[in-house]
């Protein structure tokens, strides 16, 4: 079997042998890359037909999305696949644009779509070797179809799920959902969404894990259950799915799952949301869940004090790291709470950049990166990217064989700024972890946080937007939120003592910084936000809330949902003792 086109009834002695020989396979990956790709325009330019690897180090650039999206947009607008690729490009894949804040589109084949198959397959290995009767369980993870257009040369332009969902490689994977392919198919969210909890709720007993792509989708989902319980029993009780649920593949597939009418099962379910807190909800609905599958690294940390709520502690796994341009590792300790992800040498041909001090702008193969430095990966796939910056800062945490483990830091670009100081993403989560332990002793969760540089005020200061909710009451519409100013001023307070020295030397010694504020929102805002994002074309699985807000449409969405302000009251130590 090829080491760089496997089949899907591989078992986990592929990961042995794809990691054993990580050197190899890269060698051989960029090897295929540059004899299909060395006659395109892009490449042409660079290497005059050779597939010599030492040239394209020295002569291919290093670039970003912006220096080859003019390349992109020609064979989007109708020049011939080989601009970029010598495989024919069969689909454009869209990005949220929740990062950047501007929505990229990158090149796909049936080479791409093949490997995110076989990503799937070893990852699903993964998943059954730590949790027993994963194999033979049903696995929850909520799925929408984003509507798919199309580019000006009439190629596919949709989402990487929305585009892997919708092909024959998804369809050859093992069927293990609840919820029929025509339901995850359906282009309406919400009906969707509906239709796939009542599957989930109607085979209750088999469902071994219950996610989505990103936790800030779950948690949306447990937001839709939370308004929707009633109306879900009420279908099981009488065996007849709502009138609403219009679209005819949903109606027939749910009907046929619903069989006869049920009250016993809607009488649990009744029981079970009807009680006065929703902590462990997900266990309690699903008693046979032993994790909840989503990504919780980056900006999706913050979102598992909240799960963590629902699910009543059970493990929480980030499954994999993967994103537009390439799918990257899998967490192969899944049970861990430290995440770590071993890049697969086979998906694509990875270069590392060092962004550590001594040795920043070094540009290191996959199997000479070394342990404890920090790196933001280039990718160079069989789509048509050529050293494409991708943006994250990764740290590597070990090796698996002779293949690297890497922790995902932050985003790179992600930051926030009102005087000379550079706040990170990763600066932010440890502010927000920070903030969530002075609010463990309080009756709140944390369900939403983002955060606004405000230049409006002389000196500017920072905004923190957080939507709490109550442990208890939560089926109570007339519950009114109990804020403890107290509370919500202590956590200010932590949260910029946690942010780096340069922000508490501006803030404390000179004042060029103004009070950190806390602006709570009401409950249901980073849904509207949600909703904003996805109104202007961002995917509804692929959705990440954005950790620093720099739309002022958006943030009006939270603007108009402020319950209450809190600002520090005192100044952060600013020395650093050694």
């Amino acid at each position: 079997m090829s080491r760089t086109n496997m089949s899907l009834d591989c078992d986990l002695t592929v990961l042995e042998e794809l990691t054993s020989n990580a050197k190899q396979i890269q060698d051989d990956v960029l090897t295929k890359i540059l004899k299909a790709n060395a006659n395109t325009v892009y490449l042409g330019r660079f290497l005059q037909g050779s597939a010599d690897k030492e040239l394209f180090k020295k002569n291919v650039p290093v670039v970003s999305y912006e220096d080859l999206k003019p390349y992109l947009d020609r064979v989007a607008n109708g020049e011939p696949s080989d601009v970029i690729s010598g495989e024919p490009i069969t689909a454009f894949l869209v990005s949220s644009g929740t990062s950047s804040g501007n929505q990229k589109i990158f090149p796909a084949n049936n080479i791409f779509f093949k490997n995110i198959q076989i990503f799937y397959t070893l990852g699903y290995l993964v998943m059954s070797k730590h949790f027993n009767g994963y194999k033979q369980g049903k696995v929850i993870r909520f799925t929408f179809i984003h509507p798919t257009s199309t580019t000006p040369c009439g190629l596919p332009l949709a989402p990487t799920v929305t585009s892997f969902t919708k092909s024959e490689f998804f369809r050859s994977l093992p069927k293990n959902s609840p919820s029929p392919y025509q339901i995850i198919l359906c282009p309406d969210a919400k009906q969707s969404m509906y239709c796939q909890l009542l599957c989930g709720l109607v085979q209750r007993d088999e469902v071994v894990s219950v996610g989505a792509v990103f936790a800030s989708v779950l948690v949306q989902v447990i937001h839709f259950l939370e308004n929707y319980w009633k109306e879900l029993a009420s279908n099981i009780r009488c065996g007849h799915v709502s009138e609403w649920i219009t679209d005819l593949s949903c109606r027939e597939t749910v009907t046929i799952l619903l069989g006869e009418p049920n009250p016993q099962l809607a009488d649990l379910i009744e029981n079970v949301c009807g009680q006065k807190s929703w902590q462990g909800i997900i266990s309690r609905l699903w008693p046979k869940a032993k994790c909840i599958d989503a990504i919780f690294t980056g900006s999706m940390a913050q979102y598992i004090p909240a799960l963590e709520f629902y699910s009543n502690k059970l493990p929480l796994v980030s499954k994999s790291y993967a994103s537009s341009e390439a799918f990257f590792g899998l967490n192969l300790e899944p049970l861990s709470k430290h995440v770590s992800y071993t890049f697969l040498p086979n998906m694509s041909y990875f270069e590392f950049i060092d962004v550590d001090g001594r040795t920043e702008g070094e540009i290191v193969d996959l199997v000479n990166v070394k342990l404890g430095h920090h790196y933001e990966p280039l990718v160079t796939n069989f789509s048509g990217l050529h050293r494409c910056r991708v943006g994250d800062v990764l740290k590597v945490t070990g090796f698996y064989n002779m293949a690297p483990q890497f922790r995902f830091v932050r985003r790179k670009n992600a930051a926030l700024s009102v005087h000379l100081e550079s706040t990170t993403e990763e600066d932010l989560l440890k502010a927000l972890a920070r903030a969530t332990l002075v609010l463990e002793s309080s009756d709140l969760v944390i369900m939403g946080f983002t955060c606004y540089a405000d230049i409006s005020t002389v000196p500017g200061h920072y905004v923190f937007y957080l939507e709490l909710k109550s442990k208890v009451n939560n089926n109570n519409s007339t519950n009114v939120l109990s804020l403890d100013n107290k509370v919500l001023v202590e956590c200010c307070c932590v949260m910029e003592e946690s942010l780096n020295s340069f922000y508490r030397l501006f803030r404390s010694k000179n004042g060029s910084i103004g009070a950190p504020e806390i602006r709570v929102v009401q409950e249901g805002t980073f849904g509207s936000l949600m909703e904003f994002f996805v109104s202007r074309g961002a995917s509804i699985t692929q959705y990440k809330t954005p950790i620093c807000i720099n739309s002022a449409e958006a943030l009006k969405v939270l603007e108009d949902k402020v319950l209450a302000r809190f600002f520090s009251d005192k100044s952060p130590p600013y020395l650093i003792l050694a």
